[in-house]
Formats: C-alpha cells, structure tokens, sequence
C-alpha cells in the first residue's frame, strides 16, 4: 500500500522556524512533524511514502529521506513539481509512483495535521462503503470560519456537498486533511494547478462516492504557532493515555511533560503541564515553563519563565526574562540577562535583544 503527503508548502505563517528549517521537518513532540505521519502510515501497512515536494525544498530533505528509510524500513520518495500545483495536481504527477497492479487505493496526507491516525479504522471504513473517495472529517465548535462538510441525511456518511464558511449552520464537520483514494481518482486530476478540496471532491461527491468517517480522538493543524501550542498539549494529552511512560516524572513536574533523556534541568525550577523540552536542552535553576517548547540545544537560564512560546534550536532565553503570549524564537536567537518581557513577538534567526 501506497501514500502521498503533501509538504510542498513554504511554511510562511510558522516563521520563523519554518526560516532555517522546511516545515515538515520543523519539531513536534521532539520528533520532525512529518515523521508522525510516516509512522502512523507504517502502522497502517503503508510500504512506501511519496513526499509531494515544491522546486525549492533544501536539501535537508534528501538527509531526512536516507536516515528515517533505514530506521523504519520503509520506501520513502519524492515528486517535484517545477510549478506550484495545488493540492490535487501533485497527485497527477506523481501518478506512476502510487499506482501499481494491485490497483489498492492509496492515502494522501496533509502534512501539518496532528491527530491519532487512525488509518486502518479509516480503510475498513472505505472497504464498508464501497467508495471512490473517503475523507477524514472532524467535529469543529464555530464551524463558520471552516469549509464545511455537508452529510446527506439518508445516508449519514455520504457527503452531499461542500459549504464554504457558511453563514447559517450546515453542519460542524471539516475537512481533517487525510484521505484514501481508489487510482481511479487520478483520471479526474489534470495536470495543472488544482485544489482537490474544490474542484475534484465535489465532482466526487455529486456522484455520491464520496464518504466521510468522523475522526475519533483530538485533531489540530498545527501549521501556525498559537494552533502549534494548542496541538501539543491535545497530543501530550493523547500520550499520556498511550504511552503515559514517555513522559517525565518528578516533584518538579506538573501535569504532562515531555522531556528528551539527554536534557538538563536544575534545582527549584517548576516544569509544566503542557511542556516539551528537546535533546541536549540546558533548564538551569529556578526556571519555570509552561504550555511551550524548548528545542534541541536551547538553553534558559537562571530564574527566566516561558510559557504558550516557542524556543527554537540553539536559543537561549536570558535569566530573568520572560516569554509569553505565543512569542517565538527562531534558530539561534539570544534573549539578553535582563528583566526583559516579551508578548506575542517572532524573533527571527540570530537576532539578540538587549
């Protein structure tokens, strides 16, 4: 079984991580946000993963690709576009890569959701009913500011429509971003710039062959900062209860916290809930973190506060400061020894504040 994700996005509204790295490949949980998925598609029975990419990713990708396909023993490749191709027309060429005899449908991810995958919940779904096209969708409270997914009333899982933020209430199902298609699909996509959302779906869904199965569990897309930190607490909340070992522990340590083994962390400090501290990470005392993310080889120092923020790679946070309100640290930023505040502030890569 085949799978496509989709990660030939520029990254713009995750500045200024997404400045030093491609988006994909930026930290979620201590691991790259698209190795999430990989995995989860792995689970699922997946034995290669085509990376839709744009003609501008950095190499680091191919660096990436060499080290997980030896790891988690699956094939991984990329399609490149040399024109923006929207979200349906990679799928056009990248078409000799996810069709082969076996004619099985194929997954197709977007590359910034986090959620619990369950994928092989998702191809008994579309084996039940028999459809071209099965969508993901999940249960949103404003569904006014979403495109919403429309149900037929005679057959609950079907989709009638598409309703672009409605108005007056339609329903309060959204598109979550992960799809499983018959190859079949792949004849009604041009090879041009194409939105699967707009133009191909509901084609698919006048037809009456498309379905929507109702993700179970949390769902984010966690492409910008603020749903960045809302997404990690609902996916440190989803590991407590599969993995609750993976998290750290100690008198230091409030609700869920995850913390990479070769992390730092001193005395009287106060650590949580909500809280992900990457590799080589230095906490040094009386320091207090909450609701954020200390990347790899991030320090903080003494007596300093972060919390609903961001430290990115090698940064350090000055003894004393604080960061809040969804403030973000790129790579290498260094936040001076001074009682210095910031709210809300993106900090772009080798920037100092005094």
């Amino acid at each position: 079984m085949k799978a496509l994700i989709l990660v030939g996005g520029f990254g713009t509204r995750l500045r200024p991580l997404t400045l030093s790295m491609p988006k994909p490949l930026v930290d979620f949980g201590n691991k790259p946000m698209i190795l999430h998925q990989i995995e989860a598609l792995k689970d699922a029975g997946v034995t290669e993963v085509v990376l839709a990419i744009n003609h501008q990713q950095p190499e680091v990708m191919l660096s990436f690709v060499k080290e997980y396909e030896k790891k988690l023993e699956i094939k991984i490749t990329f399609s490149q576009e040399t024109e923006p191709l929207g979200t349906a027309g990679p799928l056009a060429l990248a078409r000799d890569k996810l069709v082969d005899e076996s004619g099985k449908p194929f997954f197709v991810l977007n590359s910034d959701v986090i959620c619990e995958y369950p994928l092989l919940e998702m191809i008994q779904f579309h084996q039940t009913h028999a459809a071209e096209a099965s969508i993901m969708v999940t249960k949103v409270d404003d569904p006014s500011k979403y495109g919403v997914v429309v149900m037929e009333k005679e057959a609950a899982s079907r989709v009638e429509s598409f309703v672009e933020k409605p108005k007056h209430f339609v329903g309060d199902k959204i598109n979550a971003g992960i799809y499983l298609l018959n190859p079949s699909v792949l004849d009604r996509i041009e090879l041009r710039r194409t939105s699967i959302e707009k133009e191909i779906f509901p084609k698919i869904a006048s037809e009456k062959k498309l379905y929507a199965m109702v993700l179970p569990g949390f769902w984010m897309d966690i492409g910008q900062p603020k749903d960045y930190i809302t997404g990690q607490r609902m996916y440190l909340d989803s590991l407590r209860k599969k993995a609750p070992k993976e998290l750290a522990a100690g008198d230091h340590i409030i609700g869920n916290v995850l913390a990479d083994e070769t992390a730092v962390v001193g005395e009287h400090c106060l650590i949580g809930p909500d809280v992900v501290i990457g590799p080589g990470c230095v906490i040094e005392s009386g320091v207090r973190l909450f609701s954020c993310t200390v990347m790899r080889g991030a320090r903080v120092k003494t007596s300093a506060c972060v919390s609903d923020s961001i430290v990115g790679w090698g940064s350090s946070v000055g003894r004393w400061a604080r960061l809040a309100n969804v403030t973000v640290l790129g790579k290498d930023v260094h936040v001076a020894d001074a009682e210095v505040y910031s709210s809300g502030d993106v900090i772009i890569q080798g920037r100092y504040m005094i």
